[in-house]
């Protein structure tokens, strides 16, 4: 039975892409959905035989030959991987806003070790420690939200009132919003028990990077901050397979603490009667909804994508509470002050 290139599923019917050449099934027909350019590259265009070819003469080899090779790590979060054998070269494909590896029975034990024989491209330092790559990817995202929520004619405000910290505070939501969005596909996979740690990405540090050098510039020159991307790394999953149920919900766990973070600020907005705290709190809430509700579209490299095809009644449940709570919690945030629950609470 054919295999689709892309999630090594076995199908009844594949089609061939006229760019790569390669087979795929019916969800990874179209080249953004196989990441093609990335597949044209790993292939260099070569006479690299086709998957069924490869799997079949690596079949044949002693399990001492069968060796790993390297994994790369695209700006995205994306990786390719290509493994290792003294005749053929295996090939796969990834996709997600985080990494994963398929093919599960090539991963090694302690695939993350430097002895493990793969070799990490595309990921800063692979082989430090976790804790590093997140310290430092903390403070990157904690830059760029203090750079993004500064405001002179709003801090002198806030100083005046005694609250000059708020923004330290929103800050620091910001980038919980980030990290527990990734921590929630980490400890969904550790549950599944696959291999994963959070990694720096080369591509997205220089994302970074820009988005902190504009923020500098406009805190310098006194203008508007314009919206900073900032991705600076991402949960790696080694050894995820096809779209099924552990996929689908190692995707879902970063939306979906995402919707639960944002509704307990959200309450904590409402029950805090000190403006403008509460008010602050409810922008962080909407940090969440809006971080959820972006990777919740269904397109490219996004969780939303795999959620729908895996379940679209779980991934529907997501987008319309995601989407909703956004709405309602813009809606209060902006009211007129008369009508606002935030300042019923500042004394005459």
């Amino acid at each position: 039975m054919p295999i689709c290139y892309h999630c090594g599923t076995q199908v009844n019917q594949v089609f061939k892409c006229d760019k790569c050449g390669q087979e795929y099934c019916q969800f990874h027909r179209n080249p953004v959905d196989h990441e093609c350019n990335i597949v044209r590259e790993s292939l260099n265009f070569s006479s690299t035989p086709s998957y069924n070819q490869i799997q079949s003469s690596r079949n044949q080899l002693p399990s001492d030959q069968q060796q790993y090779g390297t994994i790369q790590s695209g700006y995205d979060g994306n990786a390719i991987s290509s493994y290792q054998s003294s005749n053929a070269n295996v090939q796969g494909t990834t996709d997600g806003t985080f990494t994963w590896y398929r093919r599960e029975n090539y991963v090694p034990e302690n695939a993350f070790d430097s002895e493990s024989g793969i070799e990490f491209k595309g990921i800063l330092f692979p082989y430090k420690s976790e804790i590093l790559h997140l310290l430092v990817g903390s403070i990157l995202i904690y830059v760029i939200g203090l750079i993004g929520f500064y405001s002179p004619q709003n801090q002198s405000i806030l100083n005046n009132l005694g609250y000059g910290w708020i923004i330290f505070m929103v800050a620091g939501f910001y980038t919980t919003a980030f990290l527990f969005h990734e921590f929630g596909h980490r400890q969904v996979a550790i549950h599944f028990g696959f291999q994963t740690k959070f990694r720096l990405l080369k591509y997205g540090m220089i994302i970074t990077a820009f988005g902190l050098l504009t923020g500098l510039v406009s805190l310098i020159t006194n203008t508007p901050a314009l919206p900073s991307l900032a991705l600076p790394g991402a949960v790696v999953v080694l050894g995820l397979d096809e779209i099924n149920r552990e996929t689908g919900l190692c995707k879902a766990a970063g939306p979906t603490i995402n919707l639960v973070y944002g509704i307990i600020l959200l309450l904590i907005s409402f029950l805090i009667p000190i403006f403008p705290i509460n008010y602050f709190i409810g922008i962080a809430a909407s940090l969440n909804f809006m971080l959820g509700a972006f990777n919740l579209i269904p397109i490219g490299i996004l969780d939303g994508q795999n959620i729908f095809k895996w379940n679209k009644v779980v991934y529907l449940i997501l987008a319309i509470s995601m989407v909703g709570l956004l709405i309602f919690n813009y809606y209060i945030i902006y009211l007129p002050p008369e009508s606002n629950p935030y300042y019923v609470y500042i004394l005459p």
